[in-house]
């Protein structure tokens, strides 16, 4: 091929790249005692014993092979409340401003929920599950099996940054304007 031509598709091959879209579609809902006006935790571990399900798709409970014995799963959901994202975020009761992408905030570009939550058990295509941080009828986009070989990294530079800069000074987000 000539050169000239090879530059040619090379160019389209990125444009095309660059305009191809995403379509994510929900697999199922949390069903959850948490509403905007009443809060939820700010990470679920905070309540471990909260109840709540995941009511999947029908057409998904083939997928859930196995999935029962795991005892905690990663669930990747959507932040369908927020309206608005913003680059700096002051967590609730904090006195330091963070940059978004420096928080677990939900005020995203991309509003993606990720949690790691304790499951109790699969009927169908129900999971019951504890330790949820999600408002009811939030959509769930994803779910996997949490692996510590893989999924817990030691850090202590992580850990030392998270005390000092005080990411869970307090344990609910209960302002309901922090959605809007």
């Amino acid at each position: 091929m000539k050169p000239k031509i090879i530059l040619i598709i090379i160019a389209f091959s990125l444009v095309a790249c660059q305009n191809k879209q995403m379509n994510i579609e929900p697999i199922g809902y949390f069903e959850t005692n948490y509403r905007p006006s009443t809060g939820a935790p700010r990470q679920g571990i905070l309540e471990p014993e909260n109840f709540g399900k995941i009511i999947l798709d029908k057409k998904y409970t083939g997928a859930l092979l196995e999935l029962d014995e795991f005892e905690y799963i990663i669930v990747l959901y959507w932040f369908d409340k927020m309206e608005t994202w913003t680059p700096t975020i002051r967590p609730p009761e904090s006195h330091h401003e963070f940059g978004m992408f420096a928080t677990r905030s939900p005020k995203r570009p991309n509003p993606i929920g990720f949690s790691v939550i304790k499951l109790d058990s699969i009927r169908e295509n129900i999971l019951y599950l504890r330790g949820i941080d999600a408002f009811n009828g939030t959509p769930v986009l994803d779910i996997k099996p949490y692996l510590p070989s893989i999924d817990a990294i030691k850090s202590t530079k992580n850990e030392a940054v998270e005390e000092e800069l005080g990411h869970h000074d307090e344990q609910f987000i209960d302002d309901s304007t922090f959605w809007k």
